[in-house]
């Protein structure tokens, strides 16, 4: 991975994609304000995403209860993992295209809000049907945050501060798996899988205050006409770059929803007990928020997207075959050189998120839309966050074990090599350094 120009990494200097980013809502009033408050502001939709992600983490460390309460099998448990990922594959675009009409921080409010009923609703549920239910409410809510999510940052940070942020934002997954996973291990033996469903719906409402006291308001005045969003949403969806770049992160995100979903059981099997399951894929999952944060690190200095992300999908495909194929011996060293293997795959694995995010904000063209790009992507890859689980499930369940399961992984770490290659030179692709002259701004 030579160091270099930046292109993806490069921060826009111009501001690029306020317009498309906010639904026409002017960024000079970020811009009027101190930086700390604009850090904060951005600081804060990073926490909100967060906070709306320790949905999909709450779940795996209380599948084994709910599967023996509620009847479900491995397969069904997938699907159960991978249905409040159904929105986000069916809904990117349009949740793109309302924010681009409505504004995006309300309907940030509104997902969070969502994410609350559903788990509400999730703790009442007396069928495994109802609790399906309420895993697709919480989807819907989980899709208006994440889509609507890094076009905000773009709006509200400083362009200086564009690498790290998103970085930041393609750290959220991760630091929520670490969260969800450590947190649910501990709250579970106490207060019972309906219990905990209760305080996440607590968690979901935390950042409605901070959103609404930093994050810079949307402006109705200001918000564009269904004609005006919608042709810039038919202007991005005609450009070959988000339809690619979703490509890569579903070969991404399969891998790592399928592995992260079915770890804790991965490692009872090995013969763990009480919460160190739980524990142990915590530690796996936290992990991926470093790396993610350390991409952009490395972005800044001037590395670029498409080594990035080679270098990912290798590491991932690797320590994919050591942590499933190996015959790992049964007791404590078995299960460190699993757990090594394993962090290896989720660590070098954060930096396909947010260097994807980084490359996302830069890839409309002119006349484009940043939230139609993440709406698009968001679809795509969420294709891959549903369809892993119950595919990683199919394959152990044929094979009678876990230790086929590398197939799935390498397969798809091959195929997100040969798709990043294809990643297209875009309008900003220039010098990630302070001297590199600014590229032109789509509006």
């Amino acid at each position: 991975m030579p160091p270099g120009p930046s292109p993806q990494g490069s921060p826009p200097a111009d501001g690029k994609g306020a317009s498309a980013a906010g639904g026409g809502a002017p960024r000079a009033a970020a811009e009027t304000s101190p930086g700390l408050h604009q850090d904060i502001g951005w600081i804060v939709v990073v926490l909100s995403g967060i906070a709306a992600a320790m949905h999909i983490w709450k779940l795996p460390n209380a599948l084994a209860v709910i599967q023996s309460e509620l009847g479900f099998t491995l397969v069904e448990a997938g699907l159960l993992m991978g249905i409040i990922q159904v929105a986000s594959m069916a809904g990117g675009l349009l949740v793109a295209w309302s924010g681009e009409l409505f504004g995006l921080r309300r309907l940030l409010v509104a997902g969070l809000a969502l994410l609350s009923a559903g788990s509400l609703l999730g703790a009442a549920a007396p069928t495994a049907g109802m609790l399906m239910a309420s895993r697709a409410v919480e989807g819907v809510g989980f899709l208006l945050c994440t889509v609507l999510a890094p076009p905000l940052i773009q709006r509200t940070c400083r362009p200086e501060r564009t690498n790290i942020a998103m970085a930041s934002w393609g750290a959220f997954q991760g630091t929520a798996t670490l969260l969800g996973f450590a947190s649910a291990a501990l709250a579970l033996g106490t207060m019972g899988w309906r219990g905990w469903w209760i305080v996440m719906a607590a968690v979901a409402l935390a950042p409605m205050a901070p959103v609404l006291c930093w994050v810079p308001a949307d402006r109705r005045t200001a918000m564009d006409s269904v004609r005006q969003t919608g042709e810039r949403m038919l202007t991005t969806l005609r450009h070959p770059g988000p339809w690619i770049a979703g490509a890569v992160f579903a070969a991404y995100t399969v891998q790592w929803m399928a592995i992260m979903g079915f770890l804790p059981t991965v490692y009872a099997s090995a013969g763990l007990q009480g919460p160190w399951p739980g524990l142990l894929s915590a530690v796996v999952g936290g992990v991926n928020a470093l790396g993610a944060l350390a991409s952009g690190v490395l972005m800044q200095r001037g590395y670029r997207a498409r080594g990035l992300l080679l270098a990912t999908f290798a590491t991932m495909a690797a320590s994919s075959v050591v942590v499933f194929a190996v015959p790992w011996p049964a007791g404590a060293a078995g299960v460190a050189g699993q757990f090594a293997a394993a962090v290896a795959f989720s660590l070098v694995g954060g930096m396909a998120p947010a260097v994807l995010t980084r490359v996302a904000v830069d890839l409309p063209p002119p006349d484009g839309s940043v939230p139609a790009v993440i709406g698009l992507m968001q679809q795509i890859f969420n294709v891959g966050n549903f369809v892993g689980p119950p595919l990683l499930a199919a394959i152990a369940t044929l094979t009678g074990g876990w230790q086929s399961t590398w197939w799935m992984t390498c397969g798809f770490g091959l195929l997100g090599c040969a798709l990043a290659w294809l990643l297209p030179r875009n309008p900003a692709e220039v010098d990630a350094r302070p001297s590199a002259a600014p590229a032109p701004a789509p509006r």
